[in-house]
């Protein structure tokens, strides 16, 4: 099935990811992957290291002249910063040249140096930053490539900066995300997009950071992708599961979960009606999603929604968090790397990579196919069946 990997550190030369599993006759465009990481670097809030770590790629395998061979995909995303450390990141032997000793509260950096035996919280940070983030991307971007061929579509958009929400009456659609990433903030409300502003720049000038909430929505998945068979195939455990797996998230509900825990199941619970129109869902309808298209860790054929919550950002423009220097064993306070206010805007656009990635693996192993016209063909098979099933009751 679908799989991917990423390789390479923060800082390094670049980042790797190898994509496995893609069906043949998949058309790639290097310009449509480079769009997807230029919006990962949108949002108010973000650092100037945003302006300069552009990102070159190298396609090095699995494409030919525009399509996917049905072999693993290679993709590198180069470092433009490269030469800056080269001699400090360099793989030859040799010793840096400082050790960071005061491991920072809320990262990686003093569980990684326990677990490995490391003196130098570089060798943890290089590969926790959330710069690998960037890989997952790509690799997201081509299962969003692949899903389109089906009509599924993975969008998001920011509901919560800080103490700042997002009224959630109306959802984007589709056709609505190139207004999102206009947004600074990516938030689909103007009102709440200019109040989190105001809440970004009140954090700055006191050098702190904020955390949030990113909404991330699937529309066109059919109903029963995932299964309720075993555990590990729940779409929604998996779901869950991808999307707890970004960088400095925290929690995951899908659909109204936590408001859902103190209603009554006469209220809670998405009616069923009948809808010829409803083609996804094989002539049936929920009368609302409070489930977010996910019933018995299948879907449903209503839109899947998720949203995704980020800590505040634990590296902090004004070092205060207090720590201990793990060199002389007194207590201090943590170092500084370069680092963002918040970062809520761009995880919208990781969450919507790792839940294209989740549904584009339970789509090809619903409907199967070593070419993309075999998965397309299999895929329009059994919707027509749904219909056929649906009228066959009428």
């Amino acid at each position: 099935m679908l799989r991917f990997l990423t390789a390479g550190e923060s800082h390094g030369p670049s980042l790797t990811v190898i994509v496995e599993g893609l069906p043949a006759g998949l058309e790639i465009r290097e310009e449509e992957i480079a769009d997807e990481l230029a919006r990962r670097r949108l949002g108010f809030g973000r650092g100037p290291r945003m302006r300069f770590e552009r990102d070159a790629l190298r396609l090095t395998g699995g494409i030919r002249h525009g399509r996917t061979l049905g072999s693993p995909v290679s993709i590198e995303i180069l470092n433009s910063e490269w030469p800056k450390w080269e001699v400090e990141m360099s793989a030859a032997p040799g010793s840096p040249s400082k050790k960071l000793t005061t491991p920072r509260p809320g990262h990686a950096d003093l569980a990684g140096m326990q677990k490995y035996g490391f003196d130098d919280a570089r060798d943890v940070l290089e590969r926790a930053s959330a710069r690998e983030t960037a890989a997952r991307v790509v690799a997201g971007s081509l299962a969003k490539s692949l899903l389109a061929t089906i009509g599924i579509s993975v969008i998001s958009h920011v509901v919560r900066i800080g103490s700042v929400a997002a009224p959630m009456e109306r959802r984007p659609t589709t056709a609505q995300l190139p207004a999102v990433d206009e947004s600074e903030v990516r938030c689909f409300d103007e009102a709440a997009a200019q109040a989190m502003i105001a809440e970004i720049k009140a954090a700055a000038k006191q050098g702190d950071s904020l955390g949030g909430v990113a909404e991330v929505i699937a529309y066109g998945v059919p109903v029963g992708i995932g299964s309720y068979v075993h555990w590990d195939r729940k779409l929604d455990g998996l779901l869950a599961g991808a999307l707890m797996s970004i960088q400095a998230v925290k929690a995951v509900e899908i659909g109204d979960g936590m408001v859902q825990a103190s209603q009554r199941g006469s209220v809670a619970h998405d009616a069923i009606v009948k809808d010829s129109t409803a083609e996804l869902a094989g002539g049936y309808a929920r009368r609302s999603d409070h489930a977010g298209g996910l019933e018995g860790g299948m879907s449903s054929g209503a839109p899947i929604i998720a949203k995704v919550a980020m800590k505040p950002l634990a590296t902090l423009n004004r070092p205060v968090l207090e720590t201990v220097d793990l060199s002389t064993g007194e207590s201090t306070v943590s170092f500084k790397e370069r680092t963002d206010v918040t970062a809520v805007p761009a995880l919208g656009v990781v969450a919507e990579a790792m839940t294209a990635l989740v549904l584009a693996n339970e789509s090809l192993r619903k409907f199967g196919g070593d070419s993309v016209s075999e998965f397309v063909a299999n895929h329009q098979s059994y919707v027509a069946r749904l219909g056929d099933h649906s009228s066959a009751r009428e």
